[in-house]
């Protein structure tokens, strides 16, 4: 086997371990939040997990197989729109945050409400943030977010907040219980903004590519349907003349663009940098 192409298996395996890794630590992380700040003081996560919450505290099931249970029709549905390594690593985290639940025990680290839903808050978005930044989710409303994210330029955090916001308000008026349900608020708010500080894979990103095999890397890059601007370039030093490649994508579609970009060029000189703002054809899914 050539060496380049060890190479390439070393560094491929090596990802997929550091992506195993994390996905534990994010597990971890939620069934933590969950059993040792949210849960023992009666409040909600929001989303499926508050769902699932709703559901254990009425009718005393076991709120980690319940969480497992309402997450598969999402999952379902995400890998029809998202694909099947996003939705795998999703799977992968479900089965483990549903295992690391049955483990830590839910007892509460602190028996404030507020100090519970904020640092639960922090713990969970934490947790999820994580697993975002690595490509996958905790599953629930994070595939609904992440499938709305590819279509327009919103914030995850912000649109988990939303969508969980209006199952706590949902609660409040059903039960009446409105402290509860505003601390759950307080922490599902808290959540998302850890996730929007981990989690930047919305953002739009522009890469300058300087290389030898501009042919040969432009051909690499359109199966990802972004589109590539061919502009020669002269170097201020060596008065030397190269094709320069500009494309525009997105955080989340990074890591795929410089595995192409190390696969057909491991020497060409690459300039990321942050996007403000786009206008004309872009496409968003």
């Amino acid at each position: 086997m050539p060496p380049s192409a060890c190479s390439q298996e070393e560094i491929s395996l090596l990802k997929r371990l550091q992506t195993t890794l994390v996905m534990l630590l994010s597990s971890t992380l939620i069934a933590f939040g969950f059993n040792q700040l949210l849960i023992p003081l009666k409040m909600i996560s929001g989303g499926i997990s508050g769902i699932t919450m709703i559901v254990g505290y009425a009718t005393g099931l076991n709120i980690g197989w319940l969480y497992l249970v309402l997450n598969i029709p999402v999952l379902l549905w995400g890998l029809k729109v998202l694909g099947l390594r996003f939705v795998g690593w999703s799977i992968f985290s479900v089965l483990t945050t549903t295992l690391a639940i049955q483990l830590i025990p839910a007892q509460p680290v602190v028996d404030d409400l507020l100090l519970g839903a904020v640092f639960g808050g922090v713990v969970v978005g934490f947790g999820s943030g994580l697993s975002l930044r690595e490509g996958a989710s905790t599953g629930g409303f994070d595939i609904v977010a992440t499938v709305l994210t590819r279509k327009r330029d919103l914030s995850i955090g912000m649109l988990i907040f939303a969508m969980n916001g209006s199952i706590i308000i949902a609660l409040g008026l059903l039960t009446g219980d409105w402290n509860v349900a505003l601390y759950s608020l307080i922490s599902i708010f808290t959540s998302g903004k850890m996730i929007d500080l981990i989690h930047i894979r919305y953002v739009k990103i522009t890469a300058f590519i300087i290389t030898n095999n501009a042919q040969e890397l432009r051909k690499e890059l359109l199966p990802l349907q972004r589109g590539v601007t061919v502009i020669r370039t002269r170097g201020g030093y060596t008065d030397a003349e190269r094709d320069m490649l500009m494309t525009v994508t997105t955080r989340f579609e990074l890591p795929q663009l410089q595995q192409i970009i190390r696969k057909s060029d491991p020497a060409a000189f690459v300039n990321i940098v942050e996007t403000v703002g786009i206008m004309g054809d872009f496409r968003r899914t």
